[in-house]
């Protein structure tokens, strides 16, 4: 009696476990399509590579529901290999993201500096047509910024000498001309003064231990998982006669 007590017990925090990691991998894929169709210009802004990491995203939320699901079943079935096989899967996902975390500790300052190399490109490139130009447009729009460190950022490149601040900048489109976005003292009252870098590493350099706190969390949340599915597989090999 007490030995069916325990396992019940077991299979029960195993199952609740397993429906949180379902609803990660849900978050994720959510995120993953999300990205993909709201975020991909923004992407654009980036390498290639970058292109791919909603596929990422979508990828790993489509794996993690399906082993949240499969966790689950194992847990109800009670199957001493099915719960190996999902502490396995739990030990590889716990090794990935220690692996990315001490990544993106480690090299938080190239990030910083790739992300500043790859924006000074965009504006130093700008010309209002390609790819990159909108992504540059719709990140000053959506943003309201101007430039990587404030609007004077433009007053370097090309396309300054033709058509003066790109239009993305201005505080009200009505009330920009030409004649304004080609004189950088007149510009001052007419554009937005926060540069785009400066903004967005801001807002992460505010948030980084909330975003870190979080996914360290994360992380070694799957070791209560793997703790959990290991110990309720060894106990029912242990007293199977019983349970049977």
């Amino acid at each position: 009696m007490k030995t069916k007590f325990v396992v019940n017990c077991l299979k029960t925090l195993v199952l609740i476990y397993s429906f949180v990691f379902w609803i990660t991998g849900v978050i994720l894929l959510v995120t993953g399509v999300w990205g993909k169709l709201t975020l991909d210009i923004y992407i654009s802004l980036l390498a290639r590579d970058s292109a791919n990491v909603p596929f990422v995203l979508i990828g790993a939320g489509a794996l993690v529901v399906m082993f949240g699901l499969f966790g689950c079943f194992a847990a109800c079935r009670g199957s001493p290999w099915m719960l190996k096989l999902y502490t396995l899967f739990l030990s590889l996902v716990f090794l990935a993201e220690v692996a990315v975390s001490i990544l993106g500790l480690i090299c938080h300052h190239e990030i910083k500096n790739r992300l500043l190399k790859v924006y000074t490109n965009a504006v130093q490139n700008y010309n209002g047509d390609d790819e990159k130009s909108q992504a540059v447009d719709q990140v000053q729009y959506t943003l309201n910024c101007c430039g990587m460190n404030n609007y004077t950022n433009w007053e370097n490149s090309t396309y300054f000498l033709d058509h003066g601040i790109p239009k993305s900048c201005c505080k009200d489109v009505v009330d920009c001309n030409p004649e304004d976005l080609h004189n950088l003292a007149t510009a001052a009252n007419k554009v937005n003064q926060r540069g785009c870098y400066v903004l967005v590493m801001g807002f992460l350099e505010a948030n980084m231990e909330i975003i870190i706190g979080v996914l360290f969390a994360v992380t070694f949340s799957h070791l209560v998982g793997m703790r959990l599915s290991c110990c309720l597989s060894r106990f029912i090999m242990t007293h199977q006669n019983e349970i049977m």
